[in-house]
């Protein structure tokens, strides 16, 4: 290693560490101090000790043309501020979707969904009696019609609606009816003592017997509402959040139903691949008992053959079982009755070809993702939080008139058994109206800093919800470039896969028939066979990502621009088969425990 040299180099007020090793270019070099001089001051002038003005200007100029001899980096462009491209209130944009179905298409009708609080309580109402097999456009229909999770969330849609209407409500005038007493009755009795200790006197005794009833009419309208703009605001950006995250639910559910509809393709490949594997082991097993019994093979050639029809017995039975739980799982989604189980009537294949490029996909996914418009709508519910919470200090002005009828009927007097000139009832009806119309000023002046705290929470949220959208714009890059990545690769993998399984197909042909012919073992037989079964699966697999990441780039980006893939020509005349068909005997399915030790199994 080469001794390094350092040494500060000081301009226009800064001090920077250039460090200088005895291989570095004296030209680079050069031509770097040269860029950071003229970076420094803003001059095209320069003298610099007695390098000669000719020379530095030609390596310059070759600093200019090759890229390793640039010493800064261009400045990044600046971007522009999402509330400059979609506004501080965006709104929802329901046409960037194809809106949900909201019928069953007519063959479908039977699969209707069941009632929303229907609860089975008997085995034949869960039994399965039906098997339906769905393509892929019925299975979305299924979903946007039946999906009760969709229904609730466009249910929370009309629930920010009504709160908005119930904001937009301090914009009216209120008219209320009240009644203190309507009617009431009073009943009671006076008596008064006068007079020494000792006597019992009664002078001046009163009773009433009456009824009444009052009624007040109340009128009121606030001129000055200082909460009213940022409530009724908040109120319409909450509804606006709704309606996107209708829109967002509408998207997920399309993915998650595609996901899960490939998920079945892949099981029932997985099946199929397990069936043929067994198949296949069952003729190597017969082909090594013939051999065996020939004696021309070994016994350990047999046991080979039965250990790997036991393992495909092992596969397929994994597969069987995943093939239930893919089409329960698509049975939940779609919210089908309860004894009507989903199957794939399509073949696995490609659906098509993503156009767009991978930077056309971003932009696209931030102009149409609904995430985006969200986060900037919490932005402004947290500002419109804090204007209200100001507005709490500030006057307000009502206009208020408030009219008050009253009657009552009765008797109230004195005692009429009482005996002297003041005795006697008085007695009748009376009516009493009273109508007040005025201004009423309410002004909270001080409230010991509430409203100030609650002003600097809600900015505080609004900042956290700025934090949240620069988050969220990552995120939603990071996935549309991890769809497109995979979706590249999955492509490539589907390439591979299938010349991986024409290899092993043949690999397999040619195995058997060198064991038939005596120069190879079961062992090369099992290991082929072993290869063609994986190589079937990757290949199944291979298209369930492919497909998935498509309909992840079709959810994440917003965009719908495939170039479908044509379906392959099929022929009229069934293929023949390539192998044997040998049927796959059923076997009783002892218990667990009974199994669960290899010793007692053994025959």
């Amino acid at each position: 290693m080469g001794q390094t040299t350092s040494w500060p180099l000081v301009s226009a007020g800064d001090k920077e560490l250039i460090t200088i090793h005895p291989s570095f270019n004296a030209s680079l070099f050069v031509a770097r101090l040269l860029k950071f001089v003229l970076a420094a001051t803003g001059s095209s002038a320069f003298t610099l000790g007695s390098v000669p003005h000719q020379a530095l200007a030609q390596t310059a100029a070759a600093s200019e043309k090759s890229p390793e001899l640039q010493l800064l980096d261009p400045p990044p462009m600046p971007l522009p501020s999402a509330q400059s491209v979609k506004g501080t209130r965006p709104k929802s944009n329901p046409t960037v979707l194809p809106p949900a179905a909201t019928k069953l298409d007519p063959s479908l009708q039977r699969l209707a969904a069941p009632a929303t609080l229907a609860l089975p309580n008997k085995v034949d109402q869960v039994t399965i009696v039906e098997l339906r097999p769905l393509s892929l456009k019925e299975v979305e229909n299924l979903a946007e019609v039946n999906n009760p999770n969709l229904k609730a969330v466009a249910s929370r849609v009309d629930q920010a609606q009504s709160n908005l209407r119930a904001a937009l409500a301090a914009w009216y005038p209120t008219l209320n009816f009240s009644t203190g007493a309507f009617p009431s009755w009073s009943v009671g009795r006076q008596y008064n003592y006068l007079g020494a200790f000792g006597t019992n006197q009664e002078q001046g005794n009163t009773q009433t017997n009456r009824w009444a009833a009052t009624a007040t009419l109340g009128f009121n309208w606030d001129l000055i509402n200082p909460q009213r703009v940022p409530q009724v605001t908040a109120a319409r950006d909450a509804f606006e959040q709704a309606k996107n995250t209708y829109l967002i639910a509408l998207r997920d559910l399309r993915l998650q139903t595609s996901q899960a509809y490939f998920q079945l393709q892949y099981a029932d490949n997985r099946v199929r691949i397990g069936q043929t594997s067994v198949q296949a082991s069952l003729v190597s097993l017969r082909d090594a008992r013939a051999r065996f019994q020939a004696g021309v093979a070994t016994k350990l050639e047999v046991l080979e053959a039965e250990t790997q029809l036991a393992r495909n017995q092992s596969q397929l039975t994994n597969a069987l079982s995943q093939q239930d739980i893919a089409r329960r799982n698509l049975a939940r989604l779609l919210d089908l009755p309860q004894n009507i189980t989903p199957t794939a009537k399509e073949p696995s294949r490609p659906l098509g070809v993503w156009l767009p490029s991978l930077q056309e996909s971003i932009v696209a996914a931030y102009a149409f993702r609904e995430e985006i418009d969200n986060a900037l709508l919490s932005i402004s519910v947290s500002n419109s939080n804090a204007n209200a919470s100001l507005g709490a200090v500030q006057p307000f002005l009502s206009i208020v008139n408030n009219f008050v009828n009253g009657r009552t009927f009765g008797y109230a007097g004195l005692n009429p058994e009482t005996p002297g000139p003041n005795g006697g009832l008085f007695g009748g009806q009376t009516w009493a109206t009273d109508n007040t119309i005025g201004l009423n000023l309410r002004w909270s002046i001080l409230d010991g800093g509430r409203a100030r705290a609650q002003y600097r929470q809600s900015k505080q949220q609004a900042e956290e919800n700025a934090f949240r959208f620069a988050d969220t714009r990552d995120r939603v890059r990071f996935e549309v470039e991890e769809s497109f990545n995979r979706l590249r690769s999955s492509n490539r993998n589907i390439q591979t896969a299938s010349r991986e399984v024409l290899s092993a197909r043949e690999s397999l042909r040619l195995a058997r028939l060198r064991f038939q012919a005596g120069v190879t073992t079961q062992r090369e037989v099992v290991d082929n066979q072993r290869d063609l079964t994986q190589a079937e699966e990757s290949y199944a697999n291979s298209l369930r990502e492919y497909n998935d990441n498509l309909a992840q780039l079709r959810r994440r980006t917003g965009l719908d621009q495939i170039a479908v893939c044509k379906p392959p020509t099929l022929s009229s005349v069934k293929p023949k088969d390539g192998d044997e068909a040998v049927p796959v005997p059923p076997e009783p399915l002892p218990p667990a425990c009974q199994v669960s030790n290899p010793l007692n199994n053994a025959s």
